[in-house]
């Protein structure tokens, strides 16, 4: 650990995140982890088999509240810890794993970088993380987290905690969120568009898009319309603009009714 935090580092840690951001090659994406949500790794499939049919191989990072412990050997050979699950997926457990490679400005961006030499045949990174990692992980950067929640209240609380989190510490405005729920939820749209309220209105923070799973989808099924469209937006470079997602998943940049109170979220039912 101790020669992993004296390695030399960049001027500045984030230009070389920043750059890759400005590539097709390789695009790493924040998603927040939730504790509250039952199903994340549902989730988590359908977003590496959306980039599968996109013909991109993806690493997950998986340094959640309730990811594994990372190898011992992590500190040695990084390469051998990441396990390969299937032709187009990687997975490296990675909980605490960021804060080896902190720097003196407290950014941990280059864990991004070590992990993706670890992996070149990983043109997508998932970094499925707290919120509090994905801060010092893509500070100063234009990443666009994507938060997960499904249709009970405690999930969305935590959702709009790590947006708040993420808005404030490391000045990230812009979200998607994954919204797990049953197909015909009747809470699903109510849930994103009170989310987005309260975003818009407390923190200034824009949910541009939202996307629906079905806990009941297998992972082997073809990805929804608005799951690929998103995951092709995701490829792109960040100053193209994206078309709206389907009407299922719709697109949450708009005006939206103002509220004048502090959000009561837990009260969603």
């Amino acid at each position: 650990m101790t020669a992993l935090l004296s390695r030399p580092a960049p001027f500045d840690q984030a230009h070389g995140l920043r750059q890759r951001f400005s590539s097709i090659a390789t695009r790493f994406i924040p998603v927040v982890s939730n504790p509250h949500v039952a199903f994340s790794g549902v989730m988590l499939e359908r977003l590496c088999t959306a980039f599968g049919e996109q013909g991109r191989h993806t690493l997950v990072i998986d340094a959640a509240e309730t990811s594994p412990n990372p190898s011992e050997m992590m500190d040695i050979d990084l390469a051998d810890c990441i396990e390969l699950i299937s032709p187009q997926v990687s997975y490296l457990a990675a909980r605490g794993a960021p804060l080896r490679y902190v720097d003196a400005r407290g950014s941990t961006a280059s864990f991004l970088q070590a992990a993706a030499d670890a992996a070149p045949q990983s043109s997508v990174v998932l970094v499925h993380a707290t919120a509090a990692d994905l801060c010092r992980l893509f500070m100063r950067t234009e990443a666009r987290p994507l938060l997960l929640a499904d249709d009970r209240p405690s999930s969305v609380t935590h959702a709009y905690a790590a947006m708040k989190l993420l808005t404030q510490r490391a000045g990230l405005v812009v979200y998607d969120l994954m919204l797990c729920a049953e197909a015909h939820s009747p809470r699903s749209e109510r849930i994103a568009m009170q989310l987005a309220t309260c975003g818009d209105d407390f923190l200034g923070a824009v949910l541009r898009n939202w996307l629906h799973v079905d806990p009941a989808t297998d992972a082997t099924d073809a990805p929804t319309e608005g799951l690929m469209h998103w995951a092709r937006e995701s490829l792109q470079p960040t100053w193209q603009t994206a078309m709206d997602l389907p009407q299922r998943s719709g697109n949450l940049a708009m005006s939206v009714p103002m509220t004048h109170a502090e959000p009561r979220l837990h009260a969603m039912n």
